[in-house]
């Protein structure tokens, strides 16, 4: 992945929001995002299909739930550039982390039901 290529796929709020999310938190279905970023499910799905295309996202499937993650197989440097970012940045998804813990009813991953 070219620097050019990271930082496009990075150039939309709710993208780079997910992404740095998902940094935080590991892994996340759409019905999380949906609820920490305060967006629809069209919306959401749209930016995550946009970076997995991008590859910067994995998904899995569990039944009919689809979990999303940061593509441990990009370079590090990209890696490094998300820590850091959510490192010195925290305050930019501090609502959204806020959120995603309101929830309550968070997914367990070794379950069949989501949110």
């Amino acid at each position: 992945m070219s620097p050019l290529q990271f930082y496009k796929c990075l150039a939309d709020e709710t993208r780079l929001r997910c992404l740095l999310l998902m940094t935080s938190e590991q892994e996340l279905c759409v019905c999380e995002l949906m609820e920490a970023l305060n967006e629809s499910q069209p919306k959401i799905s749209r930016h995550l299909a946009h970076l997995r295309n991008c590859g910067l996202l994995t998904d899995r499937r569990q039944e009919k739930w689809v979990f999303y993650s940061i593509n441990q197989s990009l370079p590090e440097w990209t890696k490094i550039v998300l820590r850091d970012t959510l490192q010195h940045n925290a305050a930019f998804i501090a609502d959204n982390l806020q959120r995603l813990e309101r929830m309550g009813n968070r997914p367990e991953r070794t379950r069949s039901f989501c949110c």
